[in-house]
């Protein structure tokens, strides 16, 4: 039945389909961490009641996320060993170690902190609970920290020799972890985290506030999205444009599909806002550009000159319409949250930030904006990469395991009918505990007052609760 495909095509895109779905998660996740830990520390030094409902009201939607992040994120190392036992094989020495690392230090924390956080409340003290609450937003850095280090060495590899079996293997471990993209990509990601949150955060603030306007915690969760998003999004486009700089000094062949340079510009190149790439002809057609901008925001020079694609194998080339457009996507709707950011700051100082109708629909709107743009932007260094999984160096035709489509496609059908089963219900949840209104006396997800017995519903009768090693039973 899918004898005709080819295999390696599924492969990418059971791997692309799985990050995708995966990606959602840690990047809500990890913001959403990080403001719990905000509402909680300000509950604390305030007293005031409507933090410590906000923090059980988001605490109950961060569990959920967590969890389908983990489980989801579970099957990328199942792919390494199964579609690409290639890549494991050659790349395993380098990328093994950090995702390693990434258990050792981000899951062990998160594993030893997540339970008080989310059942310790009444039963821990609050400064232990808040240091748990810390603990496990530190983790999620820690853990982004460890994946991006890896996913950027595989985007500017240094530090590495090559062994006798072909193997990339570690020769400076500080070069290799902080490789030369890996700060950029950092900063850009976690900011890109914390505005998804904010974004998410301050949509459900605008719902509930188009329905009662008067409810504490819309009104105090709204004006700290809208604050965060004033203040992050122009920090976030800042970032972007110091990567993209470092992007064009290290893959320059990702940069040209961005901008849709198919051809070199000796005398200043155009910024091409709109266009439709044609890969096979080497052009974008119907383009619509301003002359010389691209050598200003690259070079900061309308003259300075700059190579396209015709100065690079057509072998090495990505596929352009898709990073071409990813990019666009993801560059629009930065541009859309500095605007929301510049009219809630303009409805403060108006003091229109809770009776603005226009802006709560604008912000609802722009909820989901924040996922759409790290797709979009993780499909463009992904895309962009191409035909390299390690870039220069390893090619993604090679890095494949050797198997046969039916295989494949048997293993992608079944993840398709799982995810959507699985976390369709967990979004559809977590979209239900969102549409109610937070109140006051929130309860967090409170687990019952009796330990779990995991063995069976009643103790075991043989085990004596008094009795210690060296006692007769």
């Amino acid at each position: 039945m899918f004898d005709q495909f080819d295999a390696l095509l599924l492969a990418r895109f059971q791997f692309a389909f799985t990050v995708t779905f995966h990606f959602i998660f840690p990047s809500f996740s990890i913001g959403l961490a990080s403001y719990l830990a905000v509402l909680e520390g300000l509950w604390l030094w305030t007293g005031r009641e409507v933090y410590l409902n906000l923090f059980k009201y988001w605490l109950k939607i961060f569990a959920l996320a967590f969890a389908m992040g983990v489980v989801s994120g579970i099957v990328m190392s199942y792919q390494f060993g199964t579609n690409w036992a290639v890549f494991s094989d050659k790349a395993g020495p380098v990328i093994g170690p950090l995702m390693a690392y990434e258990v050792m230090t981000a899951f062990f924390l998160e594993a030893g902190f997540l339970g008080i956080m989310l059942f310790g409340m009444g039963r821990v003290g609050r400064k232990l609970h808040f240091a748990a609450t810390l603990a496990v937003a530190v983790g999620t850095f820690i853990s982004a920290f460890w994946i991006l280090s890896a996913n950027s060495w595989m985007q500017t590899p240094v530090g590495y020799a090559i062994n006798e079996a072909g193997q990339f293997v570690p020769e400076d471990w500080w070069a290799i972890i902080f490789n030369p993209s890996f700060p950029y990509r950092l900063v850009h990601t976690v900011f890109a985290a914390y505005l998804t949150t904010a974004l998410v955060v301050g949509g459900v603030g605008a719902w509930h506030l188009l329905r009662e306007r008067t409810n504490k915690g819309a009104r105090v969760m709204f004006s700290m999205a809208m604050g965060m998003i004033t203040i992050v999004a122009p920090l976030q486009i800042l970032a972007g444009d110091m990567h993209g700089l470092n992007t064009l000094e290290h893959q320059p062949a990702k940069v040209m599909a961005m901008e849709g340079h198919f051809q070199s510009h000796p005398e200043g190149a155009p910024l091409i806002l709109f266009g439709i790439p044609d890969q096979e002809a080497g052009t974008v057609r119907h383009a619509i550009e301003i002359p010389k901008a691209s050598s200003l925001i690259l070079k900061h020079d309308l003259n300075a000159p700059l190579n396209g694609l015709d100065t690079i194998d057509r072998a090495d080339w990505p596929y352009v319409p898709v990073v071409f457009w990813s990019f666009r996507i993801m560059v629009a709707l930065g541009f859309a949250m500095l605007g929301l950011g510049a009219l809630s700051l303009l409805a403060r100082w108006r003091g229109r930030l809770y009776d603005w109708r226009l802006l709560h629909r604008l912000a609802l709107l722009m909820g989901p904006s924040g996922f759409v743009a790290v797709i979009a932007g993780w499909v463009t260094t992904e895309v962009g990469r191409q035909p390299f999984t390690v870039y220069g160096l390893l090619r993604t035709a090679v890095s494949a395991s050797p198997l046969e489509a039916p295989a494949v496609a048997a293993s992608l059908l079944t993840f398709i009918v799982v995810y959507f089963i699985v976390f369709g219900a967990g979004t559809g949840y977590i979209l239900k505990l969102m549409a109610k209104p937070p109140h006051a006396g929130e309860t967090g997800p409170e687990a019952g007052r009796d330990p779990i017995r995991t063995a069976g519903i009643t103790p075991a009768p043989a085990v004596n609760p008094a009795r210690t090693l060296g006692a007769k039973a």
